[in-house]
């Protein structure tokens, strides 16, 4: 092998490593500087079947369950209103703008604390029909949960099940409203035991390799790069979740997402799961008697966040408006 055919090759070898390890560039940010700019509300019927009534952005700012707080966002519920018609009022917001991969990192100092009947969630979702444009799980749980599930949602065909931290078929039973999921273990993630502390800092790995979830309490060893322009999650170590192998085409189920915070109430999970909580069933007859009947309980059932950044990788990235509705 001559002199210059091996500095061809390792030059090859270090466009690969590079390829590998590409460089994020931040692409969005928003905070409470322009927060709703790029957030929209969400006013339409609960997509599961929620008792809840989500305002627009007239009826959220008027009743004050959106604006700022304590250098943060606040997105928070009706607690005030007995027997509320329709449901309680609360708010979910949806980014104007979507995304198809990339690296997406949210820094919360609240987030909903356990209730029962609640259903709190942090998410992103692909349309104009779903699931076929996949869904990824970051915060979620009900009632009186302590730890949250990282979950995805897609159409028939994704399975993930070369990974030690999930597997299944996230199609599965053929609907999608199950997923393949990936429970904590840290009761820092959800609730009470994540408002404590003063929340912390989740971050979404999105490639057509892997969906990788990582969670950095504020308590805890931080990325130095994690607030940065060009973060770098190959330095982070293990993830708190990470989907990747099986027969999943990620690019083919994965796309045009965006980016949600909401609040609702019973419906499909939190609702069908009610009597089965000792602590719960214990103190109404069904979900909605008690959503219903004790606003007072829902004083904390609040997200603050302080930012969400997008990353693309080296600078690049689909990213398109449209509208969703589920």
């Amino acid at each position: 092998m001559t002199f210059a055919k091996t500095l061809l090759r390792l030059g090859s070898l270090l466009s690969l490593a590079t390829a590998a390890q590409a460089a994020y560039a931040i692409q969005d940010s928003f905070d409470q500087t322009n927060f709703f700019e790029g957030f929209e509300f969400f006013s339409g019927p609960d997509p599961t079947n929620g008792f809840v009534k989500y305002t627009t952005a007239m009826q959220a700012n008027g009743s004050s369950y959106a604006g700022y707080a304590n250098n943060g966002v606040y997105l928070g519920v009706d607690y005030e209103t007995k027997n509320p018609l329709g449901g309680r009022p609360s708010v979910r917001v949806n980014s104007k703008k979507t995304y198809t991969k990339g690296l997406f990192i949210a820094d919360i100092a609240h987030q909903p604390a356990p209730k029962c009947g609640q259903w709190p969630a942090f998410w992103m979702f692909g349309g104009p029909v779903w699931p076929l444009g996949g869904e990824i799980d970051i915060i979620e749980g009900v009632n009186m949960g302590t730890n949250t599930t990282y979950t995805l949602h897609t159409s028939a065909g994704c399975t993930f099940s070369q990974d030690s931290f999930s597997s299944g078929d996230c199609n599965a039973p053929g609907t999608g409203t199950i997923g393949c999921g990936a429970p904590s273990q840290d009761t820092r993630t959800f609730g009470d035991g994540f408002n404590e502390i003063g929340g912390g800092v989740f971050a979404v790995e999105w490639t057509s390799q892997a969906i990788k979830i990582y969670f950095f309490p504020r308590t805890g060893p931080m990325p130095d790069d994690i607030a940065g322009d060009a973060p770098n999650p190959a330095a982070w170590g293990a993830p708190a979740a990470s989907f990747s192998g099986g027969v999943c085409d990620i690019d083919s189920h994965f796309k045009d997402h965006q980016i949600v915070f909401d609040t609702t109430f019973c419906g499909d999970w939190a609702g069908k799961v009610f009597s089965d909580d000792p602590v719960c069933s214990a103190k109404a007859a069904t979900c909605q008697d008690y959503v219903a009947n004790n606003p007072e309980e829902f004083r904390d059932s609040y997200w603050l966040i302080n930012s969400v950044k997008v990353y693309s990788e080296s600078g690049s990235g689909a990213v398109r408006r449209r509208r969703f509705t589920a």
